[in-house]
C-alpha cells in the first residue's frame, strides 16, 4: 500500500507518548497517556494496547494500514524475544513479554529497543544527524546515555550495552557512580553531576559569586541555574561550566577518535544550554582529537526534543517493510 503507516511509542516513567507517522517520518497524529506503574507495572502494556486500539477506532484505521509498531523502553531489552526486564522506574522487576502481548491484541507487527537507542535513531533520521550513516547521540539529562549508529546500523554490543556513553571514565579519581566505578561521565555531565561539581568547587572558591552565595545559603540550585549564571559571567559558575565542558569534550574526543562519526549530537535537558554549551565543548574537542577527526566530525545540538524517541521508535518498524 502506498499510504502505509508506522507507529512509534516512547515509554517513560511518567508518560507514554505515541505517534502515527508516514514512512518518510512525518508525524500525522500524536498523543500520550499517563504511565501507571502500580501493581509492579502490570497495567502498562494493557494501557498501551487499549490506547492503540482506541486511536485506530477513532481514526477509522485497520491493523493492515500499518507496517508495524516500534517502541523505545527503559530497562534491558531482548530484541529477538521482544521482552524487557529491569526497568525499575516502571516497576518492572520481572521479564515482561511486551511484543507477544501487543502483537496478539493489536494484530500489528511489533519491535522494541532501548529508549536512548531509539532517540539516537530519531535524531539521526529526521534531526541533526541529517540521515547520515555514522552518527552518535549523547543525551544529557538526569543521567547520561546515548546511542551509536555506524554504517547505518544501530550498535548493541554482546550484552546490549553499546552506547552507554555515560559510563566512559573521564576522571579515574572522581565521584562514585551508581554503576559501581569512579569518574564516569554521568557523575559530571548529568544534571545532578553539574550541581555536585558546583558544590565541590564552591567549597574552595573565595571570590564573589552569586552561585556561591546561593549554595552557601542552602538554596536549591539546578544545572539550568548554573548555565544561566555562567552566561552572566558569574566567576564560579563559569568555572563549573568550563569543567563540565572539558570532561564532556574528553568523552566526545575519545568517541570521535574511535568511531569518527559525521555527527556527535548533544541532546537531553542539559543541552538546552545551547550554543553556549556546544561552543565550549567544540573548543576542547579540538584539543582531544587528531586532525582528520577534528576536521570531519561535527558536534551538533539535537533538533527533535521530545519527539526524538517516538520518531526513532517508529523507524524500527520500517524493518518489516519488504
Amino acid at each position: 500500500m502506498a499510504d502505509e503507516k508506522i507507529m512509534g511509542i516512547d515509554l517513560g516513567g511518567t508518560t507514554v507518548k505515541f505517534a502515527i507517522l508516514t514512512t518518510e517520518g512525518e508525524i500525522q497524529q500524536k498523543w500520550s497517556i499517563q504511565t501507571n506503574i502500580l501493581d509492579e507495572g502490570s497495567h502498562i502494556v494493557p494501557d498501551i494496547i487499549a490506547s492503540i486500539n482506541h486511536r485506530l477506532d477513532l481514526y477509522n484505521m485497520q491493523p493492515e494500514d500499518f507496517i508495524g509498531i516500534g517502541m523505545g523502553t527503559p530497562g534491558s531489552v531482548d530484541r529477538k524475544k521482544g521482552t524487557v526486564v529491569g526497568a525499575y522506574n516502571l516497576n518492572w522487576k520481572t521479564t515482561q513479554p511486551v511484543k507477544e502481548q501487543i502483537e496478539k491484541e493489536t494484530g500489528i507487527s511489533f519491535t522494541l529497543d532501548n529508549d536512548a537507542n531509539v532517540a539516537a535513531l530519531g535524531e539521526r533520521w529526521k534531526g541533526a544527524g541529517d540521515n547520515e550513516s555514522d552518527v552518535v547521540f549523547i543525551t544529557l539529562g538526569t543521567g547520561v546515555g546515548g546511542g551509536i549508529v555506524m554504517e547505518g546500523e544501530l550498535l548493541h554490543g554482546i550484552a546490549g550495552c553499546a552506547g552507554e556513553i555515560g559510563h566512559i571514565t573521564v576522571d579515574p579519581d572522581g565521584f562514585e557512580c551508581t554503576c559501581g566505578k569512579k569518574g564516569c561521565l554521568e557523575t559530571i555531565a548529568s544534571a545532578t553531576g553539574i550541581v555536585r561539581i558546583a558544590r565541590k568547587l564552591a567549597e574552595e572558591y573565595a571570590g564573589t559569586s552569586v552561585l556561591k552565595q546561593r549554595l552557601d545559603n542552602g538554596e536549591e540550585i539546578t544545572s539550568k541555574d548554573i548555565f544561566e549564571l555562567a552566561e552572566e559571567d558569574d566567576r564560579l559558575a563559569m568555572m563549573v561550566v568550563d569543567q563540565i565542558c572539558y570532561y564532556l569534550a574528553l568523552a566526545c574526543g575519545n568517541i570521535g577518535n574511535l568511531l569518527n562519526p559525521s555527527s556527535l549530537i548533544l541532546g537531553g535537558g542539559v543541552s538546552a544550554a545551547g550554543e553556549f554549551l556546544r561552543e565550549k565543548v567544540v573548543n576542547y574537542f579540538k584539543e582531544f582529537t587528531f586532525p582528520q577527526v577534528r576536521e570531519s566530525t561535527r558536534i551538533k545540538l539535537a533538533q527533535l526534543g521530545n519527539d526524538a524517541g517516538i520518531i526513532g521508535a517508529a523507524s524500527l518498524a520500517l524493518k518489516f517493510k519488504d
